[in-house]
C-alpha cells in the first residue's frame, strides 16, 4: 500500500532521515520504533505532507504523493493522529469528530448559506458518520459533552474517531499509547486490531515495546534517521544492532 523510497530530510545541518526505504503491506500492522530523536515523527510528517523531503519518494498504491498538500493526501486516504492530542477543547465530542469529515465534503459557502437540499443531505451524512465512529470507539454516550470534560484516554479515542471519519485506507498513529494506563493500552491494542480488521492499514510510531510486539506484523527500527532493522517482531527482538543501539540489552521477555 505504502512505499517509502530513499527519503532524506534535514533540519539545517541536522540529518533527520537518511535514505529511509521500506514498504507497508495492505492489511498488516506495521510499527516504527527507535530512541528519541530517531526521526520517527519526522517520517510521519513527510508521509502526511507536512514536510517535503529533500530526496526520495512516497507512493500510495503506486501513486506518487510526495510534495502534495496534507489535505490532498488525506483525500487520497491517509489520515493520522498526533503525539500530543490535538482537539478543539470547547467543541463537543461529536463536533470534533464531524470536523474529520471536512476533506470528504462537497458543499461550498453558498450551498451552506442557502441550506440547499444537497447540503442538508450531506450534513445528515456527516452526522451519521461521526456518530458511527464514536460508537466504534465506545464514546457514543459522551457525544454531546465538551472534549474538555473528558479524561486523557477518552480524548485519545476522540482523536482516533476523528481520524477514522476521514475514511482512510492508511492510518498513521503517532505514539497512540503515550499517557495511557495499562488497561487503556490493552483497550488500544484491541482497537488497532479491530481497525485493521475493518480494512484500514495501521502504521504506528510507539515506545511501548509490549504493545508493539503484541500487535505488529512487521517492525521498522530507526536510529539517528537511519533504518537499522526491519522484519517481524521475533527477528527485530533478536537483532544485535537493535539490542545495542536502542534497547541496551535483550528484551525477549517483553511480550505480554
Amino acid at each position: 500500500m505504502l512505499e517509502v523510497q530513499n527519503i532524506r530530510y534535514c533540519f539545517g545541518g541536522l540529518v533527520a532521515l537518511d535514505q529511509v526505504t521500506f514498504h507497508v503491506p495492505a492489511g498488516k500492522i506495521k510499527a516504527v520504533i527507535g530512541p528519541n530523536g530517531a526521526g520517527k515523527t519526522t517520517l510521519f510528517n513527510v508521509i502526511s505532507g507536512l514536510y517535503a523531503p529533500e530526496q526520495g519518494s512516497i507512493l500510495l498504491d503506486g501513486r506518487r504523493i510526495t510534495g502534495r498538500k496534507p489535505h490532498a493526501i488525506a483525500r487520497l486516504g491517509v489520515s493520522r493522529t498526533f503525539q500530543n492530542v490535538s482537539l478543539f477543547p470547547h467543541m463537543t465530542v461529536l463536533e470534533n469528530v464531524k470536523a474529520g469529515r471536512h476533506c470528504r465534503t462537497r458543499s461550498g459557502i453558498l450551498a451552506s448559506a442557502l441550506r440547499t437540499p444537497a447540503q442538508r443531505r450531506e450534513e445528515r451524512s456527516i452526522m451519521e458518520s461521526a456518530a458511527a465512529h464514536l460508537e466504534f470507539v465506545g464514546l457514543a454516550h459522551v457525544a454531546e459533552r465538551p472534549v474538555s470534560d473528558l479524561s486523557f484516554g477518552q480524548r485519545r479515542m476522540v482523536e482516533l474517531a476523528r481520524a477514522l471519519a476521514t475514511e482512510p485506507r492508511l492510518l498513521l498513529l503517532d505514539e497512540p499509547a503515550s499517557g495511557l494506563n495499562t488497561r487503556e493500552t490493552d483497550d488500544l491494542a484491541r482497537m488497532i486490531c479491530r481497525i485493521r480488521d475493518r480494512g484500514v492499514t495501521p502504521l504506528l510510531v510507539e515506545h511501548d515495546m509490549s504493545l508493539v510486539m503484541d500487535i505488529s506484523d512487521e517492525i521498522v527500527v530507526l536510529n539517528f534517521g537511519v533504518l537499522i532493522a526491519e522484519g517481524d517482531p521475533p527477528a527485530v527482538r533478536d537483532n544485535r544492532d537493535v539490542i545495542e543501539v536502542y534497547l541496551g540489552g535483550d528484551f525477549g521477555g517483553a511480550s505480554r
